[in-house]
């Protein structure tokens, strides 16, 4: 049977398979061998079918052992030397001014590689950088270039909630992120107030949006006409958690009334197709309209 194991600095999800007749428990350390080289890395789950499918690094790994005293020695010397790293690579950068930022280093448990990740604006020839840190250093070399998320990924502690930000604790991938998402939740649209410690808009307002939307559906829409026993009006705002509705009567009256006080609603006039010969003034022809 296999396991979910995470492991690396990016926190990576992948199975692994141990010797047969052999069974850990969650939260196990362990030590594995993926397709990086040999890592340290924690049991999450056994290996379901369902699980196999979600997960985004297809090639198993292998489940060498749980891990010991010795091993987690040996990981406690892995950061003096991850420092002596940074510091070499960032001194190289330096010196050929590569136009890079520099922002974590990852020591393989095995130490068969270290892995530095950056950020640029541009694409960067790092051959010749690569060469001298494989000089310097005496291992495998490999640059991986991240985005601004990933940085937060790797260096963020705390969120705004005051707890550890999701993309460094269960996030696996991160997810698409829009202002309509704040929008229907009616959150303060500042942008500091909304924004995660990557400057971007937060993780966690993709969380609710799917109930939000299952529920603005029952919902009349905006603009519609209803029916209610205080005469007919217009819908002119929604509260999708509470299940009300601001509605403009026609003698211009505003009042917040409950869904299930909604009689009927008028479905919304469909609007006819424009012909060519009824654009606006200033409007451009279309190929169509120029054959």
């Amino acid at each position: 049977m296999g396991y979910v194991v995470r492991y690396g600095r990016m926190r990576i999800l992948g199975a692994c398979y141990p010797p047969p007749g052999t069974e850990h428990a969650r939260g196990q350390r362990v030590v594995i061998r993926s397709d990086r080289g040999v890592e340290l890395g924690e049991v999450l789950c056994p290996l379901s079918e369902k699980a196999a499918q979600a997960l985004e690094r297809r090639d198993p790994g292998e489940l060498l052992r749980l891990a010991d005293a010795a091993d987690f020695q040996h990981e406690r010397t892995l950061p003096s030397l991850e420092k002596l790293a940074f510091a070499t690579c960032q001194g190289l950068v330096a010196e050929r001014r590569l136009q890079m930022n520099l922002v974590d280093v990852e020591i393989l448990f095995g130490r068969e590689r270290i892995i530095f990740y950056y950020l640029a604006e541009k694409r960067v020839d790092f051959r010749e950088l690569v060469r001298d840190l494989a000089r310097a250093l005496r291992t495998r070399i490999e640059m991986r270039q991240i985005g601004i998320r990933d940085e937060a990924k790797l260096l963020a502690d705390y969120g705004d909630c005051g707890k550890p930000v999701c993309c460094n604790t269960h996030l696996s991938r991160m997810p698409p992120v829009s202002m309509k998402m704040a929008k229907l939740q009616k959150t303060t649209l500042d942008p500091s107030k909304i924004s995660g410690r990557c400057g971007r808009l937060k993780c966690c307002l993709r969380y609710e949006y799917d109930a939000y939307r299952e529920a603005e559906e029952t919902l009349p829409p905006n603009g519609s006409r209803v029916a209610t026993p205080k005469g007919r009006g217009r819908v002119v705002a929604q509260d999708v958690l509470a299940r009300k509705l601001v509605v403009e009567y026609e003698d211009g009256r505003r009042i917040i009334i409950a869904a299930a006080d909604v009689l009927s609603v008028e479905p919304r006039p469909s609007r006819p197709p424009r012909r060519h010969d009824d654009r606006d003034e200033g409007d451009e022809p279309s190929p169509e309209a120029l054959a």
